[in-house]
């Protein structure tokens, strides 16, 4: 039945490329439309936070590329990349470009898009769930709920140079943001917490680190604004991580469904307990 149904969704054409999102782990997250490409690409490139298993729906003869960026270690530069991007298009292939989270999301889809357009080269977008929704998703944690937040803010805690970013407006997202998802943004979390305390938020506001969501590596780290830079030592979390700010953080007390599942009690009322936990 799955076969029949990928069968009327549009080819993975040679000479073209396809920029997929993979979802922020689980396989179970790609899109059916990407589960076809992968399943006919010729080449696929993909980066630092694609989950392998994903990979495993390539077909055999495909060629998988690695082109990873990570903060702070050697990596390709981003013009090589959409350059070969183009090489591998104009020598027929069908190409297949796979993201972690969505491409157009803090991904650098755009970019690539914009090189592909340069060259003539034609291309999909393939949309795929971002971390910042899904991820949080898999914590427990919903980015809106309508007793507490009308808005989110997604936002990188850092730029293409490694720092944080100076055109970030933080006072007038500190005082018109309840919620706030921030990407990217561990390694810097000290002078963030510090921007949006000067902001007006208060320390006691809580924050959750989600890292490697989505996948059997998920840990969670429950703290505030005030001890999240503490906290963060204090534990020995790495990257990758999304960071959200806000009380949504309170819902994981009753929809960590991961850990419920696991054995876990969720509180009906999530408001009446707060804390600093690490699962």
């Amino acid at each position: 039945m799955l076969n029949s149904q990928l069968s009327h969704l549009p080819a993975l054409e040679p000479g073209s490329v396809w920029l997929v999102g993979a979802g922020p782990g689980d396989p179970g997250l790609l899109t059916l439309l990407a589960a076809k490409g992968l399943s006919q690409a010729d080449v696929i490139v993909h980066d630092a936070l694609v989950n392998e298993e994903c990979l495993a729906l390539a077909r055999p003869e495909a060629v998988v590329e690695y082109a990873g960026k990570r903060g702070g270690k050697p990596s390709a530069k981003q013009r090589d990349i959409s350059l070969r991007l183009v090489e591998l298009a104009r020598a027929g292939k069908r190409v297949l470009r796979l993201k972690g989270g969505d491409p157009f999301v803090f991904g650098r889809g755009g970019e690539e898009a914009l090189t592909l357009v340069e060259h003539n080269i034609p291309f999909r977008i393939v949309p795929g769930i971002t971390a910042g929704i899904g991820g949080l998703a898999y914590a427990g944690i919903p980015v809106t709920h309508r007793d507490i937040n009308h808005a989110v803010t997604f936002l990188t805690g850092h730029d293409s140079s490694g720092i944080v970013p100076d055109r970030i407006d933080w006072d007038a997202i500190g005082r018109g943001s309840p919620v706030i998802v921030m990407y990217m943004a561990m390694k810097h979390i000290a002078e963030i917490s510090a921007n949006l305390i000067a902001a007006g938020r208060p320390p006691t506001e809580p924050v959750a680190f989600v890292c490697n969501a989505a996948t059997g590596r998920q840990q969670v780290l429950e703290t505030t604004l005030g001890e999240a830079p503490e906290a963060i030592a204090a534990t020995g979390l790495e990257p990758p991580a999304v960071v959200v700010v806000g009380e949504v953080v309170r819902l994981r007390a009753s929809l960590d469904w991961l850990g419920a599942l696991a054995g876990r009690r969720l509180q009906p009322d999530p408001f009446r307990r707060s804390g600093k936990v690490v699962i």
